[in-house]
């Protein structure tokens, strides 16, 4: 399996997906704690995953001190906009 198809795959589970719909709706930097309290998955779990959408250059890690802030790159703003649309079509 190539790396697209990995990355693919992380979207067709709900909270990897809902995870970029949030940041996307948050409208700025947020902490992956309160990323993991509005998607209702664990700590661990969330840094996981961003650190995989990292790789893909969906979102930045911005440290400021100890704290690392999250933001979505444009891709991975788009990836979240067409995503949200596909949710919203299927409602």
């Amino acid at each position: 399996m190539n790396n697209n198809n990995e990355v693919f795959d992380i979207f067709l589970r709900e909270k990897p997906a809902m995870m970029l719909v949030e940041l996307r709706n948050t409208k700025g930097e947020t902490y992956a704690s309160s990323l993991a309290k509005k998607v209702d998955c664990t700590y661990s779990h969330v840094v996981k995953v961003l650190q995989e959408m990292e790789k893909h250059g969906l979102v930045n890690f911005n440290k400021q001190g100890r704290l690392k802030l999250l933001s979505l790159t444009k891709k991975g703003a788009d990836v979240a906009e067409h995503i949200d649309a596909i949710r919203n079509l299927l409602r």
